[in-house]
């Protein structure tokens, strides 16, 4: 079967920051791939729309599969799950994705015909039966399918990550992957799953807390065939077990492979395993993402953080002392007046780090999407993009992104700009000698992407698909509520949890 899968563009925050390979995708890809089906690949963070249309009418998919890992780009993917039934009459549409997993139903009655099925929950293991039900029957027997006829199974859950590998051979302009100076720069996966349940979070929910490593071999078996000099790896949270951490920094020291590194931890994983992260700054760590999300006690309890202020202040004394650049990311309340922006901006001056800020939003499958008291202000899918007000804010919407964006320009001038670019002219020699230009395109175009008129004009922009309305609760649901993945099977049961969480 000819198989077309097709990654939506570039949200707001990727056209700066980021634009990462769909790992994900390629994983599915593979697993279509190794079922014996003809697969391609279209990524429209990196390709043009008009590349996807003129290969619907050269290749005539007779499936087509969109991702939808992020809210914010179910307009677009249903915009072109009807041009895909137009360009290849008879085709079946499917979508799948983290997000989508989470209101499956809803957006299948919003295609009105344009899309046959939604997978929840992982893709990997559910793409090789939904191809053979679309050719010989028996699409509602499928597990993690929803389609006109109802739900299927439960979804299952991969049962272990070093296969499939991810087909990144399928993918095409793979020098426009990149995350800060980092340029070009691919993705890989060490660990599937969470087992902390931060309230603003959907990781949890999604994976019904199971947590699955791949095998070190594995791992770097992947990592040797990964060409670029670059990797960000996308764990929810790197490093969790150390012995799962020095276990692959073993192997990939035998295979004398050496990379630069980019990642993403907690604050207390650090401190606790700091000796792994000590090794892999000899192996080529350079970056990390830390989820402080609050500077006080009172946001990390609301955000149900389980770490304390002292801890995430110690965790960035333990990262400058390792010589890792770290990425912090604090979330903006929309209850924010402006002496709250003021702080903030004087605690992102006095501290070296990069500090990255998100606008709290409810999304489908956190707790925070049943719980949050005030009403939205928007359905709008597009606006769920964490860089955008959904909830009413304190101060007027104008004003309140006006303390943003100066919130923001403020750091921008702190780590990007004409000074920091002349900092980092070797960095910039070294990327454009390679042809690489994402870096040096990055550090002018602050001011194009986040403006207050911009922001402000989204609001206004006409809608015609919507989020579903959340069921607000004065408590927090069950967990098995918000599971995607209810039942992981016994040998990839999740592990204990490193500190206890009343759970």
């Amino acid at each position: 079967m000819r198989v077309m899968l097709v990654h939506p563009s570039a949200l707001m925050y990727s056209e700066i920051f980021l634009r990462l390979e769909p790992l994900g995708l390629e994983r599915v890809a593979a697993a279509a791939r190794d079922a014996g089906h003809e697969v391609r690949v279209v990524d429209l963070q990196v390709l043009r729309r008009d590349l996807l249309d003129r290969e619907l009418a050269s290749f005539a998919p007779e499936a087509v599969g969109i991702s939808l890992n992020y809210l914010a780009n179910i307009p677009e993917a249903l915009d072109i799950a009807h041009h895909a039934k137009a360009a290849s009459p008879g085709c079946f549409v499917f979508l799948g994705g983290h997000s989508v997993s989470f209101i499956a139903e809803h957006v299948l009655d919003q295609a009105e015909g344009a899309v046959d099925a939604v997978v929840r929950g992982e893709g990997e293991p559910a793409v090789e039966p939904l191809l053979a039900a679309v050719r010989d029957g028996g699409l509602k027997d499928v597990p993690g399918i929803v389609c006109a006829e109802g739900r299927g199974p439960a979804p299952k859950l991969l049962d272990g990550l070093d296969t499939p590998r991810p087909a990144r051979d399928l993918m095409r302009r793979r020098n426009r992957y990149f995350i800060g100076e980092l340029d070009p720069c691919a993705s890989i996966e060490f660990t599937r799953g969470c087992p902390w349940d931060c309230s603003f979070c959907s990781a949890w929910t999604f994976y019904g807390r199971s947590y699955r490593k791949a095998s070190p071999e594995g791992a770097a078996e992947e990592m040797a065939s990964i060409r670029e000099p670059n990797v960000f790896i996308v764990d929810d949270v790197a490093f969790i077990r150390p012995e799962h951490g020095h276990g692959i920094a073993a192997e990939l020291e035998r295979r004398r492979i050496r990379k630069q590194y980019y990642l993403e931890t907690r604050s207390d994983v650090l401190l606790r395993n700091e000796e792994v992260f000590a090794r892999w700054t000899r192996l080529g760590l350079r970056y990390m993402f830390l989820g402080m999300e609050a500077l006080d006690a009172e946001g990390l309890d609301l955000y149900r953080k389980r770490v304390s202020p002292d801890d995430n202040f110690k965790a960035l004394e333990t990262a400058r002392r390792l010589g890792i650049m770290v990425a912090i990311n604090l979330i903006v309340d929309p209850a924010w007046d402006a002496e709250r922006f003021r702080l903030v901006r004087e605690f992102a001056l006095s501290v070296p780090e990069i500090v990255h800020l998100t606008v709290m939003t409810p999304y489908p499958g956190t707790e925070i999407w049943h719980t949050e008291s005030r009403q939205l202000t928007t359905r709008d899918y597009r606006l769920f993009d964490i860089q955008h007000a959904v909830v009413p804010t304190t101060l007027p919407l104008e004003e309140f992104y006006r303390e943003l964006v100066r919130t923001q320009a403020v750091l921008n001038r702190k780590h990007l700009g004409l000074r920091n670019a002349v900092g980092a002219m070797g960095v910039l020699g070294r990327n454009l000698a390679r042809g690489q230009t994402n870096f040096a395109r990055m550090l002018w175009k602050f001011g194009g992407v986040y403006n207050v008129r911009r922001q402000l004009a989204d609001h206004q922009r006409p809608v015609r698909y919507e989020l579903p309305l959340p069921r607000h609760s004065a408590t927090a649901p069950g967990r098995q509520d918000l599971f995607i993945h209810t039942r992981p099977p016994a040998r990839v049961r999740p592990e204990p949890d490193p500190e206890p969480d009343g759970v």
